[in-house]
């Protein structure tokens, strides 16, 4: 699917080199991924690239040490929010039906 777009956009030997550089990875459709890869790259950031780093060859060395430290220590984001507490945190979110308004009124029925 989303490579024979690229078919429709460029020629197809062109198509074919950018297809064969391509690395799909499919992810769930809900965000929670999301903000996994949000908290990685914050750690990363803080704990890699804090500082300036004088050139890209030294940079790459820098991330190859992080990368293999994390996943030496098997490091893990832990999720703490759950359904009920979203429930309670994003309560102005979920739609309100009739029946709940008509049941928080003391209006007679």
């Amino acid at each position: 699917m989303w490579i024979a777009s690229l078919y429709e956009a460029f020629p197809a030997d062109e198509a074919h080199r950018l297809a064969r550089r391509l690395e799909i990875y499919h992810t769930p459709r809900n965000g929670s991924w999301l903000n996994v890869a949000e908290i990685e790259l914050s750690i990363l950031t803080k704990q890699c690239l804090a500082r300036r780093i004088s050139s890209p060859e030294k940079l790459e060395k820098k991330l190859k040490a992080w990368e293999q430290e994390r996943n030496k220590t098997a490091s893990q984001v832990i999720w703490h929010f759950s359904t009920p507490d979203a429930r309670v945190k994003l309560k102005h979110l979920y739609p309100v039906f009739e029946d709940e308004e008509m049941a928080d009124s003391n209006a007679p029925n």
